[in-house]
């Protein structure tokens, strides 16, 4: 009961719960950083560093991604009437088979449904800013009262609760800078692999299309699905045969299912040890409770609460049953 009491507490308070799992996971990043410039500067002048090198990377990444997204926008407004021709051949081929979708779209994207989601997005963007000023609020606390907060737990009495909150923080923190690092890696990998495919094939944008893929690809299954879809709209104008489309998609899929499940999980298995299931289970709950945030901070979660399970011996059966395979030891 306690259990689903919280978890409806965590739901129903997203706006409260959510910036403050993202400002854990960023200090679980940046606190060496912090830690080593606290040793040569004062704690302010340090944090100042911090914050203006994280702020740095965070715009950086999400410049490139709007570079990506808009070059490739661009052109596809610049070639608006292919698709407008595109479209009509649809619409015909979908007619003579007795599928009127001229008159559901007619019912339903209507003027009233364009001020909706002018005003949902709206709402979003704004959201989306209160979100990011409280995670940076939560941020620049938290990295100032790391230091004291271990010194509170470790005078603690109860010396067993003491040990399992300093131990399962800072497994946690190597935990989730080890799954960065993995992700990263698999990033540029499909990246690379993506922006190849694309210029061997002569779609347009294949440096676009590559960056496009690196960035999404922090978002687990949503991301690569959605990096997919992108240069298979745009090759519906380029391309003249239906065929080639889909040989683009399919092949395009099987680069990111080459990478995504089979490559990443061998690197990564021995080293963040958590089951495939349960990585699945953490990005669909997270996301059901907290939207594409929870798709992006599930698997840290999922992380951080194994870690925490695996220091005390009443909850270890939880990371033996959950946690993934481990290698054999040959010594």
């Amino acid at each position: 009961m306690a259990s689903v009491v919280l978890l409806a507490a965590v739901a129903q308070a997203s706006t409260v719960f959510a910036p403050l799992a993202l400002a854990l996971f960023i200090i679980a990043l940046v606190w060496p950083l912090q830690s080593r410039l606290q040793r040569r500067l004062p704690k302010l002048p340090a944090l100042a560093i911090t914050l203006a090198i994280t702020l740095a990377v965070a715009l950086g990444f999400a410049s490139l991604a709007a570079w990506g997204f808009g070059r490739v926008g661009r052109s596809v407004l610049a070639d608006a009437a292919r698709y407008e021709a595109i479209y009509a051949r649809m619409m015909s081929w979908l007619d003579s088979h007795g599928i009127d979708i001229a008159g559901l779209w007619a019912e339903h994207f209507n003027v009233g449904w364009i001020v909706r989601t002018a005003q949902y997005l709206t709402t979003r963007a704004n959201t989306t800013l209160t979100f990011w000023l409280i995670a940076v609020v939560y941020l620049m606390l938290g990295l100032l009262e790391v230091d004291d907060i271990k010194r509170k737990i470790a005078s603690l009495e109860n010396r067993q609760a003491a040990r399992v909150l300093l131990d399962g923080s800072a497994l946690t923190a190597a935990r989730i800078r080890k799954y960065m690092l993995v992700r990263t890696q698999m990033s540029l990998l499909t990246g690379l692999f993506v922006g190849a495919f694309a210029w061997a094939t002569g779609l347009q944008f294949a440096v676009e299309w590559g960056v496009i893929a690196f960035s999404l690809n922090y978002i687990p299954f949503i991301g690569p699905f959605v990096a997919t879809l992108f240069p298979t709209l745009l090759a519906m104008a380029q391309f003249d045969s239906w065929q080639e489309v889909l040989t683009l998609f399919i092949c395009l899929n099987i680069i990111q299912f080459a990478i995504g499940s089979y490559i990443e999980p061998r690197i990564s298995g021995n080293i963040l040890s958590i089951s495939p299931t349960v990585v699945l289970f953490a990005i669909l709950f997270w996301t059901f409770l907290w939207g594409l945030f929870g798709t992006f901070i599930g698997v840290p979660i999922a992380l951080a609460m194994l870690s925490f399970c695996r220091q005390h011996p009443s909850s270890r059966w939880i990371a033996d049953l959950l946690e993934g395979p481990k290698k054999p030891n040959t010594g």
